[in-house]
Protein backbone atom coordinates (compact mmCIF):
# COMPACT_ATOMS: atom_id res chain seq x y z
CA UNK A 1 0.00 0.00 0.00
CA UNK A 2 1.41 3.26 -0.95
CA UNK A 3 1.54 6.28 1.32
CA UNK A 4 -1.10 7.93 -0.29
CA UNK A 5 -3.55 5.68 0.31
CA UNK A 6 -2.07 6.09 3.91
CA UNK A 7 -3.07 9.46 4.91
CA UNK A 8 -6.24 9.83 3.30
CA UNK A 9 -8.70 11.49 5.86
CA UNK A 10 -12.03 9.50 6.46
CA UNK A 11 -13.70 12.78 7.32
CA UNK A 12 -12.92 14.34 3.64
CA UNK A 13 -15.03 11.26 1.85
CA UNK A 14 -18.29 11.43 0.36
CA UNK A 15 -19.62 8.24 0.73
CA UNK A 16 -23.37 6.24 1.25
CA UNK A 17 -25.64 9.25 2.60
CA UNK A 18 -23.37 11.87 1.99
CA UNK A 19 -23.98 12.16 -1.58
CA UNK A 20 -27.45 13.00 -1.16
CA UNK A 21 -25.91 16.66 0.38
CA UNK A 22 -25.09 17.14 -3.19
CA UNK A 23 -27.35 18.71 -5.43
CA UNK A 24 -27.06 16.72 -8.80
CA UNK A 25 -27.67 14.19 -6.75
CA UNK A 26 -30.37 15.46 -4.51
CA UNK A 27 -32.31 16.97 -7.19
CA UNK A 28 -33.04 13.94 -9.33
CA UNK A 29 -34.20 12.00 -6.55
CA UNK A 30 -36.65 13.93 -5.32
CA UNK A 31 -38.17 15.08 -8.79
CA UNK A 32 -38.62 10.94 -9.60
CA UNK A 33 -40.18 10.44 -5.67
CA UNK A 34 -42.74 13.52 -6.58
CA UNK A 35 -43.53 12.08 -9.98
CA UNK A 36 -44.11 8.32 -8.57
CA UNK A 37 -46.25 10.31 -5.57
CA UNK A 38 -48.14 11.70 -8.13
CA UNK A 39 -48.45 8.48 -10.09
CA UNK A 40 -49.86 6.93 -7.57
CA UNK A 41 -52.14 9.19 -6.35
CA UNK A 42 -53.75 10.08 -9.78
CA UNK A 43 -54.01 6.78 -11.35
CA UNK A 44 -53.19 3.72 -8.53
CA UNK A 45 -49.88 1.87 -7.15
CA UNK A 46 -49.64 -0.47 -10.52
CA UNK A 47 -48.77 2.14 -13.34
CA UNK A 48 -46.27 3.35 -10.80
CA UNK A 49 -44.97 -0.07 -10.10
CA UNK A 50 -44.84 -1.03 -14.20
CA UNK A 51 -43.06 2.68 -14.58
CA UNK A 52 -40.27 1.77 -12.04
CA UNK A 53 -40.39 -1.57 -13.85
CA UNK A 54 -39.54 0.51 -17.23
CA UNK A 55 -37.01 2.38 -15.85
CA UNK A 56 -34.60 -0.56 -14.80
CA UNK A 57 -35.18 -2.49 -17.35
CA UNK A 58 -33.57 1.06 -19.59
CA UNK A 59 -30.65 1.59 -16.98
CA UNK A 60 -30.10 -2.62 -16.97
CA UNK A 61 -30.33 -2.00 -20.71
CA UNK A 62 -27.54 1.09 -20.49
CA UNK A 63 -25.21 -0.96 -18.29
CA UNK A 64 -25.41 -4.03 -20.82
CA UNK A 65 -24.64 -1.64 -23.61
CA UNK A 66 -21.61 -0.15 -22.16
CA UNK A 67 -20.71 -2.82 -19.61
CA UNK A 68 -21.20 -5.77 -21.26
CA UNK A 69 -18.97 -8.23 -19.15
CA UNK A 70 -22.13 -7.25 -16.45
CA UNK A 71 -24.45 -9.30 -18.53
CA UNK A 72 -22.03 -12.65 -18.18
CA UNK A 73 -22.66 -11.57 -13.91
CA UNK A 74 -26.41 -10.96 -15.01
CA UNK A 75 -26.91 -14.55 -16.49
CA UNK A 76 -25.18 -16.12 -13.41
CA UNK A 77 -27.87 -14.21 -11.05
CA UNK A 78 -30.41 -15.29 -13.52
CA UNK A 79 -29.37 -18.98 -13.99
CA UNK A 80 -30.30 -18.85 -9.89
CA UNK A 81 -33.45 -17.24 -9.40
CA UNK A 82 -35.53 -17.70 -12.89
CA UNK A 83 -37.28 -21.41 -12.38
CA UNK A 84 -37.90 -20.24 -8.42
CA UNK A 85 -39.63 -17.15 -9.90
CA UNK A 86 -42.29 -18.94 -12.30
CA UNK A 87 -43.78 -20.20 -8.85
CA UNK A 88 -44.63 -16.91 -8.19
CA UNK A 89 -44.87 -15.33 -11.48
CA UNK A 90 -46.63 -17.64 -14.27
CA UNK A 91 -44.78 -16.27 -17.34
CA UNK A 92 -41.82 -18.17 -19.01
CA UNK A 93 -39.42 -16.24 -17.48
CA UNK A 94 -36.81 -19.00 -18.39
CA UNK A 95 -36.54 -16.76 -21.81
CA UNK A 96 -34.73 -14.04 -19.82
CA UNK A 97 -32.20 -15.66 -20.42
CA UNK A 98 -32.14 -15.92 -24.09
CA UNK A 99 -33.28 -12.10 -23.81
CA UNK A 100 -29.93 -11.65 -22.27
CA UNK A 101 -27.86 -13.37 -23.99
CA UNK A 102 -29.05 -11.48 -27.65
CA UNK A 103 -28.47 -8.17 -25.99
CA UNK A 104 -25.07 -8.96 -25.13
CA UNK A 105 -23.82 -10.03 -28.71
CA UNK A 106 -26.12 -7.12 -30.02
CA UNK A 107 -23.98 -4.82 -27.50
CA UNK A 108 -20.87 -6.30 -28.54
CA UNK A 109 -21.89 -5.81 -32.74
CA UNK A 110 -22.48 -1.93 -31.64
CA UNK A 111 -19.30 -1.99 -29.89
CA UNK A 112 -17.26 -2.94 -32.49
CA UNK A 113 -18.04 0.58 -34.11
CA UNK A 114 -16.02 1.86 -31.82
CA UNK A 115 -13.20 -0.33 -30.66
CA UNK A 116 -12.23 -3.31 -32.02
CA UNK A 117 -13.84 -6.72 -30.06
CA UNK A 118 -11.11 -9.33 -29.12
CA UNK A 119 -13.00 -12.61 -30.55
CA UNK A 120 -9.71 -14.01 -31.23
CA UNK A 121 -9.61 -14.64 -27.14
CA UNK A 122 -12.75 -17.57 -28.26
CA UNK A 123 -10.74 -19.38 -30.58
CA UNK A 124 -10.25 -22.73 -28.43
CA UNK A 125 -10.44 -26.57 -28.75
CA UNK A 126 -13.75 -25.55 -26.21
CA UNK A 127 -15.08 -23.07 -28.74
CA UNK A 128 -15.20 -25.67 -31.54
CA UNK A 129 -16.22 -28.57 -29.61
CA UNK A 130 -19.23 -27.13 -28.42
CA UNK A 131 -20.20 -25.31 -31.90
CA UNK A 132 -19.96 -28.97 -32.98
CA UNK A 133 -22.14 -30.27 -30.56
CA UNK A 134 -24.47 -27.57 -31.13
CA UNK A 135 -24.53 -28.41 -35.02
CA UNK A 136 -25.82 -31.82 -34.12
CA UNK A 137 -27.87 -30.90 -31.91
CA UNK A 138 -29.33 -28.29 -35.01
CA UNK A 139 -29.40 -31.24 -37.25
CA UNK A 140 -31.97 -33.34 -35.09
CA UNK A 141 -34.62 -31.28 -35.88
CA UNK A 142 -34.38 -33.21 -39.14
CA UNK A 143 -34.54 -36.58 -37.47
CA UNK A 144 -36.63 -38.98 -39.06
CA UNK A 145 -38.24 -39.97 -35.16
CA UNK A 146 -38.98 -36.53 -34.07
CA UNK A 147 -42.36 -36.01 -33.85
CA UNK A 148 -42.81 -32.64 -32.51
CA UNK A 149 -40.80 -28.80 -33.39
CA UNK A 150 -41.55 -27.24 -30.62
CA UNK A 151 -39.99 -29.71 -28.25
CA UNK A 152 -36.48 -29.51 -30.07
CA UNK A 153 -36.81 -25.78 -29.84
CA UNK A 154 -37.23 -26.10 -25.82
CA UNK A 155 -35.31 -28.72 -24.94
CA UNK A 156 -32.40 -27.59 -27.22
CA UNK A 157 -31.26 -24.47 -25.40
CA UNK A 158 -30.40 -26.34 -22.66
CA UNK A 159 -28.99 -28.74 -24.35
CA UNK A 160 -26.84 -27.24 -26.40
CA UNK A 161 -27.58 -23.15 -27.42
CA UNK A 162 -26.42 -21.69 -23.89
CA UNK A 163 -23.35 -23.61 -23.85
CA UNK A 164 -22.79 -22.53 -27.73
CA UNK A 165 -23.91 -18.81 -27.07
CA UNK A 166 -22.19 -18.56 -23.26
CA UNK A 167 -18.25 -19.85 -23.93
CA UNK A 168 -17.43 -17.37 -26.65
CA UNK A 169 -19.10 -14.47 -24.84
CA UNK A 170 -17.29 -15.51 -21.73
CA UNK A 171 -13.66 -16.20 -23.14
CA UNK A 172 -14.00 -12.57 -24.75
CA UNK A 173 -15.58 -10.94 -21.37
CA UNK A 174 -15.05 -12.87 -18.59
CA UNK A 175 -11.37 -14.73 -18.99
CA UNK A 176 -9.50 -13.53 -16.20
CA UNK A 177 -7.96 -14.45 -12.88
CA UNK A 178 -9.81 -11.20 -11.25
CA UNK A 179 -13.00 -12.48 -13.41
CA UNK A 180 -12.86 -15.92 -11.56
CA UNK A 181 -12.30 -14.34 -8.06
CA UNK A 182 -15.82 -12.12 -9.39
CA UNK A 183 -17.24 -15.54 -10.25
CA UNK A 184 -16.54 -17.39 -7.30
CA UNK A 185 -17.79 -13.85 -4.72
CA UNK A 186 -21.60 -13.86 -6.57
CA UNK A 187 -21.49 -17.24 -7.25
CA UNK A 188 -21.30 -18.15 -3.54
CA UNK A 189 -23.86 -15.48 -2.57
CA UNK A 190 -26.39 -17.10 -4.94
CA UNK A 191 -25.77 -20.15 -3.29
CA UNK A 192 -25.73 -18.86 0.40
CA UNK A 193 -29.33 -17.17 -0.52
CA UNK A 194 -30.07 -20.87 -1.96
CA UNK A 195 -29.09 -22.53 1.52
CA UNK A 196 -30.63 -19.88 3.70
CA UNK A 197 -34.57 -20.69 1.65
CA UNK A 198 -33.90 -24.38 1.43
CA UNK A 199 -33.61 -23.61 5.41
CA UNK A 200 -36.29 -21.84 5.55
CA UNK A 201 -38.37 -24.75 3.98
CA UNK A 202 -36.82 -27.08 6.25
CA UNK A 203 -37.79 -25.22 9.10
CA UNK A 204 -41.54 -23.86 8.58
CA UNK A 205 -42.35 -25.41 5.73
CA UNK A 206 -43.46 -24.39 2.18
CA UNK A 207 -45.57 -21.22 1.35
CA UNK A 208 -49.05 -20.63 -0.73
CA UNK A 209 -47.02 -20.90 -4.06
CA UNK A 210 -44.85 -24.09 -3.69
CA UNK A 211 -47.40 -25.64 -2.00
CA UNK A 212 -49.17 -25.11 -5.16
CA UNK A 213 -46.63 -26.24 -7.27
CA UNK A 214 -46.28 -29.35 -5.25
CA UNK A 215 -49.86 -29.70 -5.25
CA UNK A 216 -49.81 -30.22 -9.52
CA UNK A 217 -47.84 -33.08 -9.32
CA UNK A 218 -44.15 -32.41 -7.77
CA UNK A 219 -45.87 -33.81 -4.30
CA UNK A 220 -44.83 -37.59 -5.75
CA UNK A 221 -40.89 -36.44 -6.20
CA UNK A 222 -40.83 -34.05 -3.08
CA UNK A 223 -43.05 -35.80 -0.48
CA UNK A 224 -41.63 -39.18 0.71
CA UNK A 225 -42.79 -40.85 3.87
CA UNK A 226 -43.98 -37.59 4.93
CA UNK A 227 -41.00 -35.99 4.72
CA UNK A 228 -40.18 -32.91 2.15
CA UNK A 229 -36.96 -33.07 -0.28
CA UNK A 230 -36.02 -29.26 0.09
CA UNK A 231 -35.84 -27.74 -3.21
CA UNK A 232 -35.18 -24.24 -2.22
CA UNK A 233 -35.87 -21.84 -5.24
CA UNK A 234 -34.13 -24.49 -7.44
CA UNK A 235 -35.79 -26.66 -10.23
CA UNK A 236 -36.52 -29.19 -7.91
CA UNK A 237 -34.82 -31.07 -4.93
CA UNK A 238 -32.14 -32.99 -6.81
CA UNK A 239 -30.90 -30.02 -8.73
CA UNK A 240 -30.67 -28.08 -5.06
CA UNK A 241 -29.01 -31.07 -3.52
CA UNK A 242 -26.27 -31.26 -6.46
CA UNK A 243 -26.17 -27.84 -6.41
CA UNK A 244 -25.30 -27.14 -3.34
CA UNK A 245 -22.88 -30.16 -3.04
CA UNK A 246 -20.94 -28.37 -5.39
CA UNK A 247 -20.95 -25.25 -4.27
CA UNK A 248 -19.92 -27.06 -0.78
CA UNK A 249 -16.73 -28.77 -2.17
CA UNK A 250 -15.56 -26.04 -4.45
CA UNK A 251 -15.93 -22.90 -1.42
CA UNK A 252 -13.97 -25.83 1.24
CA UNK A 253 -11.66 -26.36 -1.30
CA UNK A 254 -10.99 -22.53 -1.45
CA UNK A 255 -11.14 -22.11 2.17
CA UNK A 256 -8.62 -24.98 2.99
CA UNK A 257 -6.32 -24.44 0.30
CA UNK A 258 -5.96 -20.69 -1.02
CA UNK A 259 -3.54 -19.42 1.22
CA UNK A 260 -2.86 -16.00 -0.32
CA UNK A 261 -6.64 -15.29 -0.12
CA UNK A 262 -7.62 -12.80 2.63
CA UNK A 263 -8.75 -13.86 6.63
CA UNK A 264 -12.47 -12.51 5.21
CA UNK A 265 -12.20 -14.48 1.60
CA UNK A 266 -11.30 -17.64 3.54
CA UNK A 267 -14.34 -16.94 6.22
CA UNK A 268 -16.93 -16.31 3.22
CA UNK A 269 -15.31 -19.80 1.43
CA UNK A 270 -15.82 -21.51 4.61
CA UNK A 271 -19.67 -20.77 5.33
CA UNK A 272 -20.48 -21.02 2.12
CA UNK A 273 -18.88 -24.61 1.98
CA UNK A 274 -20.03 -25.57 5.20
CA UNK A 275 -24.02 -24.52 4.29
CA UNK A 276 -23.48 -25.78 0.95
CA UNK A 277 -22.99 -29.31 2.08
CA UNK A 278 -25.93 -28.63 4.64
CA UNK A 279 -27.91 -28.09 2.14
CA UNK A 280 -27.38 -30.74 -0.06
CA UNK A 281 -28.11 -33.05 3.15
CA UNK A 282 -31.44 -31.72 3.83
CA UNK A 283 -31.83 -32.41 0.02
CA UNK A 284 -32.88 -35.48 0.15
CA UNK A 285 -30.82 -35.96 -3.02
CA UNK A 286 -29.06 -39.27 -2.71
CA UNK A 287 -26.85 -38.94 -6.04
CA UNK A 288 -25.89 -35.72 -4.64
CA UNK A 289 -23.29 -37.04 -2.06
CA UNK A 290 -21.15 -38.23 -5.80
CA UNK A 291 -20.65 -34.69 -6.17
CA UNK A 292 -17.91 -33.79 -3.53
CA UNK A 293 -16.96 -37.21 -3.82
CA UNK A 294 -15.65 -37.30 -7.21
CA UNK A 295 -14.62 -33.66 -6.43
CA UNK A 296 -12.13 -35.28 -3.42
CA UNK A 297 -10.94 -37.89 -5.57
CA UNK A 298 -10.39 -35.53 -8.62
CA UNK A 299 -8.44 -33.06 -5.86
CA UNK A 300 -6.00 -35.93 -5.07
CA UNK A 301 -5.26 -36.95 -8.56
CA UNK A 302 -4.25 -32.96 -9.21
CA UNK A 303 -1.95 -33.00 -5.82
CA UNK A 304 0.22 -35.58 -7.15
CA UNK A 305 0.59 -36.19 -3.55
CA UNK A 306 0.92 -39.86 -2.26
CA UNK A 307 0.47 -38.57 1.53
CA UNK A 308 -2.73 -37.15 0.11
CA UNK A 309 -3.52 -39.47 -1.90
CA UNK A 310 -3.52 -42.29 1.01
CA UNK A 311 -5.40 -40.23 3.41
CA UNK A 312 -7.79 -39.34 1.17
CA UNK A 313 -8.58 -43.14 0.49
CA UNK A 314 -8.96 -43.89 3.55
CA UNK A 315 -11.57 -40.88 4.62
CA UNK A 316 -13.10 -42.69 1.10
CA UNK A 317 -13.29 -46.04 2.58
CA UNK A 318 -14.44 -44.75 5.85
CA UNK A 319 -17.04 -42.41 4.54
CA UNK A 320 -18.09 -45.60 2.18
CA UNK A 321 -18.49 -48.37 5.15
CA UNK A 322 -20.37 -46.19 7.45
CA UNK A 323 -22.94 -45.30 4.77
CA UNK A 324 -22.59 -49.09 3.02
CA UNK A 325 -22.15 -51.44 6.14
CA UNK A 326 -22.90 -49.53 9.04
CA UNK A 327 -26.42 -48.36 10.76
CA UNK A 328 -25.03 -45.50 12.87
CA UNK A 329 -27.08 -42.35 12.98
CA UNK A 330 -30.25 -44.23 10.85
CA UNK A 331 -32.68 -42.89 12.79
CA UNK A 332 -31.68 -39.44 10.75
CA UNK A 333 -33.75 -39.21 8.09
CA UNK A 334 -31.39 -37.80 6.05
CA UNK A 335 -28.93 -39.79 6.55
CA UNK A 336 -31.20 -42.59 5.89
CA UNK A 337 -31.82 -41.68 2.77
CA UNK A 338 -28.12 -40.61 1.80
CA UNK A 339 -27.40 -44.69 2.56
CA UNK A 340 -29.81 -45.91 0.21
CA UNK A 341 -27.22 -44.50 -2.65
CA UNK A 342 -25.12 -47.20 -1.88
CA UNK A 343 -27.59 -49.78 -1.86
CA UNK A 344 -27.24 -52.54 -4.57
CA UNK A 345 -30.81 -53.75 -4.46
CA UNK A 346 -32.26 -50.17 -3.70
CA UNK A 347 -35.86 -50.66 -5.43
CA UNK A 348 -35.46 -46.98 -7.50
CA UNK A 349 -31.85 -47.98 -8.87
CA UNK A 350 -33.68 -51.38 -10.33
CA UNK A 351 -36.46 -49.30 -11.64
CA UNK A 352 -33.82 -47.06 -13.60
CA UNK A 353 -31.87 -50.01 -14.78
CA UNK A 354 -35.40 -51.84 -15.94
CA UNK A 355 -35.48 -48.48 -17.82
CA UNK A 356 -32.35 -48.54 -19.56
CA UNK A 357 -32.88 -52.35 -20.80
CA UNK A 358 -36.00 -50.80 -22.50
CA UNK A 359 -34.77 -48.02 -23.66
CA UNK A 360 -30.95 -50.41 -25.17
CA UNK A 361 -33.68 -52.82 -27.09
CA UNK A 362 -35.74 -49.50 -28.55
CA UNK A 363 -32.74 -47.40 -29.44
CA UNK A 364 -30.83 -50.37 -31.28
CA UNK A 365 -32.60 -49.17 -34.46
CA UNK A 366 -32.22 -45.82 -33.90
CA UNK A 367 -28.68 -44.39 -33.75
CA UNK A 368 -29.59 -40.44 -33.78
CA UNK A 369 -32.42 -41.49 -31.10
CA UNK A 370 -35.65 -40.11 -30.82
CA UNK A 371 -35.23 -36.80 -31.54
CA UNK A 372 -34.49 -33.51 -28.98
CA UNK A 373 -37.03 -33.05 -26.86
CA UNK A 374 -38.60 -36.22 -26.67
CA UNK A 375 -38.01 -37.76 -22.96
CA UNK A 376 -38.94 -36.21 -20.11
CA UNK A 377 -40.83 -33.05 -19.05
CA UNK A 378 -40.62 -31.74 -22.69
CA UNK A 379 -41.81 -35.19 -24.27
CA UNK A 380 -44.22 -35.47 -21.11
CA UNK A 381 -45.57 -31.77 -22.68
CA UNK A 382 -45.52 -32.32 -26.68
CA UNK A 383 -45.77 -35.81 -27.49
CA UNK A 384 -47.54 -37.43 -24.87
CA UNK A 385 -48.00 -40.45 -26.59
CA UNK A 386 -44.83 -41.71 -27.15
CA UNK A 387 -42.77 -44.20 -25.85
CA UNK A 388 -40.15 -42.56 -25.01
CA UNK A 389 -42.66 -39.49 -23.08
CA UNK A 390 -43.79 -42.61 -20.88
CA UNK A 391 -40.43 -43.81 -20.07
CA UNK A 392 -38.02 -42.35 -17.70
CA UNK A 393 -34.65 -41.63 -18.27
CA UNK A 394 -33.54 -40.23 -14.59
CA UNK A 395 -30.10 -39.06 -15.92
CA UNK A 396 -28.79 -36.76 -17.86
CA UNK A 397 -26.44 -39.25 -19.67
CA UNK A 398 -29.27 -41.45 -20.87
CA UNK A 399 -31.90 -38.52 -21.63
CA UNK A 400 -28.96 -37.30 -23.85
CA UNK A 401 -28.87 -41.20 -25.52
CA UNK A 402 -32.63 -41.59 -25.74
CA UNK A 403 -33.21 -37.68 -27.27
CA UNK A 404 -29.62 -38.26 -29.81
CA UNK A 405 -28.65 -41.78 -30.10
CA UNK A 406 -25.50 -43.81 -29.25
CA UNK A 407 -23.86 -41.15 -31.95
CA UNK A 408 -25.12 -37.90 -29.83
CA UNK A 409 -24.12 -39.64 -26.32
CA UNK A 410 -20.46 -41.25 -27.27
CA UNK A 411 -19.70 -37.30 -29.09
CA UNK A 412 -21.14 -35.75 -25.85
CA UNK A 413 -18.83 -38.05 -23.43
CA UNK A 414 -15.87 -37.40 -26.07
CA UNK A 415 -16.46 -33.28 -25.50
CA UNK A 416 -17.02 -33.70 -21.69
CA UNK A 417 -13.37 -35.82 -20.66
CA UNK A 418 -11.55 -33.40 -23.52
CA UNK A 419 -12.76 -29.86 -21.18
CA UNK A 420 -12.37 -32.56 -17.88
CA UNK A 421 -8.66 -33.67 -19.17
CA UNK A 422 -7.29 -30.19 -20.71
CA UNK A 423 -8.75 -28.92 -16.85
CA UNK A 424 -6.76 -31.38 -15.11
CA UNK A 425 -4.15 -30.75 -17.68
CA UNK A 426 -3.44 -26.91 -17.08
CA UNK A 427 -3.30 -27.65 -13.44
CA UNK A 428 -1.11 -30.07 -13.46
CA UNK A 429 1.59 -29.01 -15.46
CA UNK A 430 0.53 -25.54 -16.89
CA UNK A 431 -0.49 -23.02 -14.55
CA UNK A 432 2.35 -22.12 -12.44
CA UNK A 433 1.03 -19.42 -9.93
CA UNK A 434 -0.40 -20.87 -6.94
CA UNK A 435 -3.01 -18.92 -6.10
CA UNK A 436 -4.70 -19.49 -9.76
CA UNK A 437 -3.87 -23.45 -9.47
CA UNK A 438 -5.72 -23.85 -6.66
CA UNK A 439 -8.86 -21.82 -8.03
CA UNK A 440 -8.75 -23.64 -11.13
CA UNK A 441 -8.31 -27.11 -8.90
CA UNK A 442 -11.30 -26.31 -7.34
CA UNK A 443 -13.57 -25.30 -10.28
CA UNK A 444 -12.00 -28.39 -12.05
CA UNK A 445 -13.13 -30.95 -9.28
CA UNK A 446 -16.72 -29.54 -9.28
CA UNK A 447 -16.55 -30.22 -12.48
CA UNK A 448 -15.79 -33.40 -12.36
CA UNK A 449 -18.32 -34.00 -9.62
CA UNK A 450 -21.45 -32.79 -11.59
CA UNK A 451 -20.03 -35.02 -14.68
CA UNK A 452 -20.40 -37.72 -11.85
CA UNK A 453 -23.78 -36.63 -10.26
CA UNK A 454 -25.19 -36.15 -13.97
CA UNK A 455 -25.68 -40.07 -14.58
CA UNK A 456 -28.09 -39.76 -11.30
CA UNK A 457 -29.78 -36.61 -12.35
CA UNK A 458 -30.27 -34.49 -14.92
CA UNK A 459 -28.18 -31.52 -13.55
CA UNK A 460 -25.92 -30.87 -16.16
CA UNK A 461 -28.40 -29.08 -18.85
CA UNK A 462 -30.56 -27.40 -15.84
CA UNK A 463 -30.25 -23.90 -13.99
CA UNK A 464 -28.04 -22.70 -12.51
CA UNK A 465 -25.94 -25.49 -12.84
CA UNK A 466 -25.65 -25.34 -16.49
CA UNK A 467 -24.04 -21.42 -16.34
CA UNK A 468 -21.67 -22.39 -13.60
CA UNK A 469 -20.63 -25.49 -15.91
CA UNK A 470 -20.09 -23.34 -18.88
CA UNK A 471 -17.90 -20.18 -16.96
CA UNK A 472 -16.09 -23.09 -15.11
CA UNK A 473 -15.02 -24.16 -18.95
CA UNK A 474 -13.66 -21.17 -20.06
CA UNK A 475 -11.26 -20.76 -17.11
CA UNK A 476 -10.61 -24.21 -17.19
CA UNK A 477 -8.94 -23.62 -20.96
CA UNK A 478 -7.99 -20.01 -20.58
CA UNK A 479 -6.37 -20.57 -17.32
CA UNK A 480 -3.41 -21.86 -19.40
CA UNK A 481 -2.74 -18.01 -21.14
CA UNK A 482 -2.53 -16.27 -17.71
CA UNK A 483 0.49 -15.05 -16.72
CA UNK A 484 2.42 -15.41 -12.97
CA UNK A 485 0.42 -12.25 -12.06
CA UNK A 486 0.82 -11.86 -8.13
CA UNK A 487 -1.39 -8.95 -7.88
CA UNK A 488 -4.87 -11.10 -7.00
CA UNK A 489 -2.61 -13.01 -4.57
CA UNK A 490 -2.37 -9.60 -2.68
CA UNK A 491 -5.73 -8.93 -2.57
CA UNK A 492 -7.46 -8.31 0.98
CA UNK A 493 -10.34 -7.48 0.58
CA UNK A 494 -13.96 -9.64 -0.01
CA UNK A 495 -15.05 -6.65 -2.24
CA UNK A 496 -12.23 -6.12 -4.07
CA UNK A 497 -13.13 -7.99 -7.14
CA UNK A 498 -16.43 -6.29 -7.24
CA UNK A 499 -14.79 -3.07 -8.55
CA UNK A 500 -13.53 -5.21 -11.44
CA UNK A 501 -16.92 -4.84 -13.12
CA UNK A 502 -16.53 -0.86 -13.62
Amino acid sequence: MNSTNEHINPFEVSTGSAKLGQLKVLAPVLLGLLIITLMIAKSGLLPAIGCLGLLFVSILLYKLFTIPRLGIILLVIQGFLVIGLSRYVPAPLGLSIDGVLLILYLALFFKAFAEKIKWSKAKSHLTLLVAMWFGYIMLQIANPEAQSVAAWFYAMRGLGLYQFLVIPLAFVLFNKPKDLQLFFIVWGVMSLLGTMKGLMQFTMGVDPYEQAWLNAGSYKTHILFGKLRVFSFYSDAGQFGAAQGHAGIVFLMLAVFRKAASMKLRAFYLTVGVLGLFGMLISGTRGAISVPGMAGIMYLILSKNVKMLTLGAIFGLSVYVFFAHTTLMHSNPEIRRMRTAFDPNDASLQVRLANQRKLKSYLASRPIGGGVGATGNWGQRFTPHTFLANTATDSWYVMIWADTGVVGLWYYLFMMFFILITGAYNVMFRIKNQDQKIMVTAITCGFAGIMMASYGNGVLGQMPTGIVMYLSMVFMFSSRRWKDDSAIENEKELTEPIKSIQ
